[in-house]
């Protein structure tokens, strides 16, 4: 029996939908981690990009547990002498929504170009509409999320 090597011309993609409004950050960034990835094909392959595009709606509404409301910080230093930044996941909801979702699952790919090519099939709306109807016509799946209550 030979092993299987996926080549560039196995690859179909699909589009998914998935709306992130009362989800858990990390439990909606693991999951869309995984479809750009395309782990949940049997041709996955790592040093390939096998994964299918996403389209995030809703990433406003998106939640965290416990005090990361006010206490999660996002970091940034531009190279520069007292060029430190940083703010809370509070400020960056409120400002840039879009901005939580991609974040999260940027941390959770590739940090090579493999990861960059990924992160691009990576649509994020803030609420429910989004221009990208026409690609979720036909052959659109829309990803169910198990909705868990964070206590």
């Amino acid at each position: 029996m030979k092993t299987f090597s996926t080549k560039a011309s196995d690859i179909k993609r699909q589009w998914y939908l998935i709306d992130a409004s009362d989800q858990i950050l990390g439990r909606v960034a693991t999951q869309i981690a995984r479809l750009l990835r395309g782990k949940h094909k049997p041709i996955f392959t790592p040093h390939l990009d096998t994964g299918d595009f996403v389209v995030v709606i809703n990433a406003a509404k998106v939640k965290v547990t416990g005090g990361k409301v006010t206490q999660k910080t996002y970091i940034h230093h531009s190279g520069y002498p007292g060029g430190f930044k940083s703010t809370t996941f509070d400020k960056v909801i409120q400002t840039h929504p879009d901005r939580v979702i991609r974040w999260a699952v940027e941390g959770m790919l590739p940090k090579n170009s493999l990861g960059e090519a990924m992160l691009k099939k990576l649509k994020v709306y803030a609420g429910p509409t989004h221009p990208h109807a026409a690609q979720l016509g036909s052959g659109a799946s829309i990803v169910e999320t198990e909705t868990k209550s964070a206590v």
